[in-house]
């Protein structure tokens, strides 16, 4: 039986040449990319070259502002109110004339005692008169001794009601003065608690409270352990402290020295307000407490800050900042190239060769929009603020160094005809 043999079909094997060459285009294409890839280049960053700055030594306190002076206006004498010569919540004058009291009855009584007083000093000018002449009679025995001592003890009992005659007078001067209540500092002066026509005394409520605003204080407080630590350095600073002499500062002036702070002449005391802006004022120390309270750890301290225009009201919550006069020289980054990992904080450094680094540092404070480092950085070193996302450590990048506004952290481009690269 002759079988029938199936002839070789060239269509048949038509798709399988065709995948054939799909996958040596695939081959082709893909190493058209390497190739490019291997040809792209690094990517383009921005970098600031590290600079130093003198630095102090810092702390920060959170404290309440205190009026110097707060009294409450009382009135010292019983009437009817029949003026009141202030605005509410204004400024008045040391001396300033702020309420008027009915002067009417004041007057009536002082009048009275000017002329009791009068009467008392006739009375007493014939009992000396009496006596003068009670002498020589009791002398001639014209009169006995027992109306001599009589004479000689109504000259005393005259006396004695002139000096009560010009206490009473005295006092209602007092008195009369005290119908006019006036102002015993400068100061803001508050709501006036009753109206013209109230009657008021002794026994009233206040009048109005008045407070002195400038200077104003800022009371805070200093952790025992920092207190503990500093005078464990400076075991001299308590003896240094009971040195002063002739201060003004006469509260606890000779402790100032003893807190973690050390002297009031060697910091620079700024405040920061509620608003988070810097006040324009600086401050000085001018009292520390004389013991710790046991209660919560710390030791209470107070600054005195000028305050003419008013910002710093009464009880306000404010950030004191102290910085030591004498600084050292460290080196401050941008706050946008620092990075954090579980390690710490990090940032990019671009070697001589172009080369990425990642290096840890240890940072300080905040200044603006720049950060201290304490170490890992030195000056001169370029770090990478721009194009972060794009790099990796141990990559190769094209850097161009950027200037950058320490206060806003504004990056700007360099306008030098030639710019920096970092090679």
């Amino acid at each position: 039986m002759i079988k029938k043999i199936s002839h070789f079909t060239p269509r048949k094997w038509l798709p399988l040449s065709a995948l054939a060459t799909s996958f040596l285009l695939l081959a082709g294409c893909g190493d058209d990319q390497k190739s490019q890839h291997a040809q792209m280049p690094p990517p383009a960053v921005s970098v600031y070259n590290v600079v130093e700055q003198e630095v102090g030594d810092y702390y920060e306190y959170v404290g309440r502002s205190e009026a110097v002076n707060t009294v409450d206006i009382r009135a010292r004498v019983e009437g009817f109110l029949v003026k009141r010569n202030f605005v509410e919540g204004g400024m008045v004058e040391k001396d300033q004339l702020l309420y008027e009291i009915d002067r009417a009855p004041f007057e009536a009584t002082l009048k009275g005692a000017e002329a009791q007083l009068a009467s008392s000093r006739a009375s007493l000018t014939n009992a000396r008169k009496n006596l003068e002449r009670g002498k020589d009679l009791v002398k001639k025995g014209a009169i006995s001794q027992s109306d001599f001592d009589l004479q000689t003890s109504t000259e005393a009992q005259a006396l004695a009601s002139v000096e009560s005659a010009k206490a009473s007078l005295e006092s209602a001067r007092l008195n009369l003065g005290y119908t006019r209540i006036t102002a015993p500092f400068k100061g803001e002066i508050g709501k006036s608690t009753y109206s013209v026509g109230n009657l008021v005394g002794p026994s009233s409520e206040p009048l109005a409270t008045l407070t002195s605003m400038d200077p104003i204080y800022v009371t805070f407080q200093v952790d025992e352990r920092q207190l503990v630590s500093h005078l464990s350095e400076d075991p001299d600073a308590r003896s240094a402290g009971s040195q002063v002499e002739g201060s003004s500062l006469a509260e606890g002036s000779s402790l100032v020295e003893d807190s973690p702070l050390e002297d009031k002449g060697s910091f620079d005391l700024t405040l920061k307000l509620p608003n988070g802006k810097e006040y324009n004022q600086p401050g000085t120390f001018s009292f520390a407490d004389t013991q710790v309270d046991q209660t919560m750890g710390t030791l209470t301290l107070r600054a005195s800050f000028p305050n003419p225009q008013g910002i710093i009201l009464p009880g306000l919550y404010v950030t004191l900042q102290a910085e030591s006069k004498e600084k050292t020289l460290l080196p401050l980054i941008p706050q946008a190239s620092v990075q954090q990992n579980q390690t710490g904080f990090f940032v990019l450094v671009v070697k001589p060769d172009n080369t990425v680094e990642s290096r840890q540092v240890e940072l300080g404070r905040r200044i603006n929009a720049m950060w201290v480092v304490k170490s890992g950085l030195k000056t001169g070193e370029h770090i990478i603020v721009q194009g972060l996302q794009k790099v990796r450590a141990g990559g190769k990048v094209t850097p161009t160094v950027v200037d950058l506004n320490i206060t806003t952290g504004t990056i700007t481009v360099k306008t030098s005809s030639k710019q920096e690269q970092v090679h």
